[in-house]
C-alpha cells in the first residue's frame, strides 16, 4: 500500500514527448524484468507471489548469485504466497547492513473495469498501464534490478546490501510475508535501516515536478467492523427499526466527523515547507494551523487538498457494506468495514471508542483481525536524509525534499517492531491523482520510472559505500 501515499511538491516541467528510455543496455534488461513483474498476477489468492519471487530469483542467479545468497521462502499454507531475500556480501564485517524492501503482491484490477488489460504492460502516450506499474512493483524491480547490477559490476560494497521482496502487503487478511521473516528470520534481514516504498513525488496536473518526499514514519491501518441486527420479517409490513437504516446512519455519521489536527516532528516539518512552496491563502492557511492546530477556518483550507487532509488527522472511511438476505424481507444483518489510517500516538482502542461513540448504541463496532503493530516513527537521522537530499539536487535539480509522514500504511512497520527504523524512499513521481494507485488503470511516466530507477541505484551505492 502502498507507496502510497507518495506526495509532495514543485519545479521543472516535464516534456510531453516521448522519454529516452531503453536506449542503454543497463536499461533494456530492467525493462524486460520489470514487465515480466508487471505481467505476473499477484493478486492474493489468484495469481502467484512464489512465481513472480521464482522469477526474479532465477534472474538473480543468472546475473551470478548462488544459492547460499538466495533465499526462497513460503509455507505449507500459503504456497502461492512466498517471497524472496537476497544478499550481496560487503567488503568490512564492521558495517552494518541495508535492507531494500518492497512487495510483490497488488490489489486486484477486474479486466471489465479497466481500458486496458490490467496485467500486460502496456505503453501509451507516455506512460507505462497496468497493475502494479507502481505499487509496488516499479520499486520492486528496481531493487532487483540494482543487486543485479552491483554484482556484475564485480566489485563489492563496503556494507552488505539484503534485499526482501515480500507478499501479503495489500491484504490485511493474507499472509504477510514481511511479517514472517521478522518473526521467523530476523537475522536474515537484520540491517541499520531499511529502504521501503512509501516516499515519491509527485506531478502536477500540467506536468510539473513539485517535491520529492521522504517518508519518515506512517499511519497505522486497522478496519472496523460495524453490525446492526434486526429480527427482520415481511417486506410487505416495514417497522422504523431497520438494521439497513440503522447501519446507513452509523455510516453518515463517520462521513460528518473529522478527527482532530495533529502533528508529529515529522509532519510539522513537512507543512513548514508545504506553507512556503504553496504561498498564498493556502500557505498563509497552513502556517496559521501549524500556530493553532485548533484553527478551523485553516484547516478547512489546507484540507482542500485531500493528501494534506490525511496528514493532518487520523481518518476512517468506509469501504465494503453488506446488507439483507432476500428482496422481499426486512433486512436481518447489515455490516460495513470502516478502514481507519491511525496518526501516530494515537491507538486502535481510542480509535473504537470514537466510532462507537458515533455509530450509536443500535450498532455495535469491533476492531478487526489482525490487529498490526503501530507504526514507531524513525529519527530524521541525516545519515539518511542527507544522502536522499543531495543526490535529489543531482537527478532533480531545483526540486527540494521533505520528510512526510505516509497517510498509507506499508510493511515497514514488522521490521520497526523489531527495532529496525524504516524510510520511504523518494525517486518515483506520479500523477496528482496518485496514477490510478489502487484504482482504475494504474500508470507511471515512463520518464519518471526511468529516472527513478537511476536516482534509486546511486542512493543504494551512497549508502552502501
Amino acid at each position: 500500500m502502498r507507496m502510497v501515499s507518495m506526495m509532495a511538491m514543485a519545479a521543472t516541467l516535464i516534456t510531453a514527448s516521448p522519454a529516452p528510455a531503453q536506449q542503454r543496455a543497463d536499461q533494456r534488461a530492467f525493462f524486460d524484468l520489470y514487465k515480466e513483474l508487471v505481467e505476473t498476477n499477484t493478486v492474493v489468492d489468484v495469481g502467484s507471489c512464489t512465481q513472480a519471487a521464482a522469477q526474479i530469483a532465477a534472474r538473480m542467479k543468472a546475473a551470478g548469485y548462488t544459492d547460499a545468497d538466495l533465499t526462497s521462502f513460503s509455507t505449507p499454507d500459503h504456497p502461492k504466497d512466498g517471497g524472496l531475500v537476497a544478499v550481496l556480501k560487503g567488503s568490512d564485517p564492521r558495517a552494518k547492513p541495508i535492507l531494500l524492501l518492497g512487495h510483490i503482491d497488488v490489489v486486484a484490477a477486474k479486466r471489465e473495469d479497466w481500458t486496458r488489460d490490467p496485467f500486460k504492460l502496456i505503453e501509451e502516450n507516455g506512460y507505462y498501464y497496468g497493475r502494479g506499474t507502481v505499487d509496488d512493483k516499479a520499486m520492486s524491480a528496481v531493487w532487483a534490478d540494482t543487486m543485479i547490477r552491483l554484482k556484475q559490476s564485480g566489485k563489492a560494497p563496503k556494507r552488505t546490501i539484503k534485499m526482501a521482496l515480500t507478499c501479503g502487503e495489500e491484504t490485511t487478511y493474507a499472509f504477510n510475508g514481511a511479517e514472517w521473516l521478522a518473526k521467523n528470520k530476523p537475522d536474515l534481514i537484520a540491517a541499520e535501516f531499511v529502504l521501503n516504498e512509501g516516499g515519491g513525488g509527485r506531478l502536477t496536473s500540467d506536468g510539473k515536478r513539485e517535491v520529492l518526499a521522504i517518508q519518515v514514519g506512517e499511519k497505522a491501518a486497522q478496519n472496523y467492523t460495524f453490525v446492526a441486527t434486526n429480527p427482520g420479517g415481511h417486506s410487505s409490513q416495514p417497522t422504523p427499526d431497520n438494521a439497513i437504516y440503522e447501519l446507513a446512519d452509523a455510516v453518515k455519521a463517520v462521513q460528518g466527523y473529522e478527527f482532530p489536527v495533529r502533528f508529529t516532528d515529522t509532519t510539522r516539518a513537512f507543512f513548514t515547507a508545504a506553507a512556503k512552496q504553496a504561498g498564498g491563502e493556502m500557505g498563509g492557511a497552513i502556517t496559521r494551523l501549524l500556530a493553532n492546530p485548533n484553527d478551523k477556518a485553516a484547516d478547512a483550507i489546507v484540507s482542500r487538498d485531500k493528501a494534506f487532509h490525511s496528514t493532518l488527522r487520523t481518518s476512517c472511511v468506509a469501504t465494503l457494506v453488506n446488507a439483507g438476505h432476500a428482496e422481499n424481507a426486512l433486512p436481518q444483518r447489515a455490516t460495513a468495514n470502516i478502514n481507519c489510517r491511525i496518526f501516530p500516538g494515537e491507538t486502535v482502542d481510542g480509535t473504537l471508542a470514537t466510532l462507537q461513540k458515533l455509530a450509536g448504541a443500535k450498532v455495535k463496532v469491533t476492531a478487526n483481525q489482525p490487529v498490526r503493530p503501530t507504526a514507531i516513527p524513525p529519527e530524521l537521522d541525516p545519515k539518511v536524509i542527507g544522502p536522499a537530499t543531495s543526490l535529489a539536487a543531482k537527478h532533480f535539480p531545483g526540486v527540494p525534499v521533505v520528510p512526510m509522514m505516509s497517510t498509507g500504511a506499508t510493511d515497514g512497520i514488522f521490521f520497526e517492531a523489531i527495532g529496525i527504523p524504516v524510510y520511504g524512499v523518494p525517486g518515483m513521481f506520479i500523477d496528482k491523482d496518485m496514477s490510478g494507485v489502487h484504482g482504475l488503470n494504474e500508470r507511471i511516466q515512463v520518464k519518471s520510472l526511468y529516472d527513478g530507477r537511476d536516482y534509486l541505484f546511486d542512493l543504494v551505492k551512497a549508502y552502501a559505500g
